[in-house]
């Protein structure tokens, strides 16, 4: 059965054969089992490649050739898994999808109107949208029922991965500090600075002999957050914070009072609460940041195992 809907097919690709010197638009791309990728499905997937891969230069005659070799294999991949879908009875509700873009217009931010303009401006229509997004799903739940479920990351394998990665693990400096701030306004006379400065000179002296320096900066503090957050800095690392700030800070101890820093804002009064040297963090701390990505690497590796067994039992005839 398989041998005669192939030559049927056949027999129709050379029927539809173009004459000597026109462009072939018709036509078999490929078999695959009993289904075919269409001349015209290639052409249509290679136009939206090429314009892409033309952004980075001319594409050479070899360049194209390699790139439609390409595209169509992954088109046959492509259409095997959604046989295995359908052999599988895999079946991915409208409701599915709906929550599905709901997510997405969530984390992106974006309303109905902005979504579908979004996609207008990348040659997509709503419902070409959805029906993309049906089948990312259930290649999703295909991947889950045949690759994922056989996967595991065990003990020995996130200790290694830890013992052998362990730069990347490294923990920099961070500082948790409080200020109280006075400010100078842009157009202050060398006076008035004079005068801030001395009732910042003040407020340093009163906070080098008050150990609440939380009270003091909720009086004193300039800083609209300070009557509620005690002028709380929160914990930051080199990089994060005014240069002036961070100079003054990476050469201080916890508990230690600063002396007046200078910003173009004003004058800033600073405590150092905590500090936490640059370390190794903790294995306890990182491993499940270490066994998702090894189950990702993992499940990645098998399904393509899986998807190149798929196309070894499978009868593939390429025309292109």
């Amino acid at each position: 059965m398989r041998t005669l809907i192939a030559t049927l097919l056949l027999a129709a690709s050379l029927a539809a054969a173009p004459k000597a010197g026109a462009e072939v638009v018709t036509g078999i791309a490929a078999i695959v089992n009993d289904e075919i990728i269409t001349i015209y499905e290639l052409n249509s997937e290679y136009a939206k490649i090429a314009k892409m891969e033309e952004k980075k230069g001319p594409l050479t005659e070899d360049g194209a050739s390699k790139l439609r070799s390409q595209l169509l294999s992954s088109m046959i991949d492509r259409k095997l898994i959604t046989m295995k879908i359908r052999e599988l009875n895999i079946v991915i509700s409208e409701e599915e999808v709906r929550q599905s873009i709901e997510e997405v217009k969530r984390q992106s931010s974006l309303s109905q109107e902005a979504l579908v303009s979004a996609l207008l401006a990348q040659g997509l229509t709503f419902d070409q949208y959805k029906t993309q997004m049906k089948e990312q799903l259930e290649r999703l739940r295909l991947m889950s029922q045949e690759v994922k479920s056989k996967v595991q990351v065990s003990e020995r394998e996130i200790r290694e991965y830890y013992d052998g990665n362990l730069p990347q693990f490294r923990e920099e400096n961070s500082y948790r500090a409080r200020h109280i701030f006075l400010k100078v306004e842009k157009s202050a006379t060398n006076e008035q600075i004079k005068k801030v400065m001395e009732r910042a000179a003040n407020v340093m002296a009163e906070a080098r002999t008050n150990p609440d320096f939380t009270s003091l900066a909720k009086k004193y503090s300039d800083d609209p957050n300070a009557a509620t957050d005690g002028g709380d800095l929160g914990t930051f690392k080199k990089g994060d914070m005014l240069p002036e700030i961070e100079s003054a800070v990476i050469t201080m101890n916890p508990g230690e009072i600063s002396d007046l820093v200078t910003t173009p804002a004003g004058f800033h009064i600073i405590k150092l609460e905590e500090k936490s040297q640059d370390r190794i963090k903790p294995l306890e701390s990182v491993r499940g940041l270490i066994e998702e990505l090894l189950y990702r690497k993992k499940s990645e590796e098998r399904f393509n195992q899986w998807a190149e067994e798929l196309r070894k039992s499978a009868t593939v005839d390429i025309k292109q």
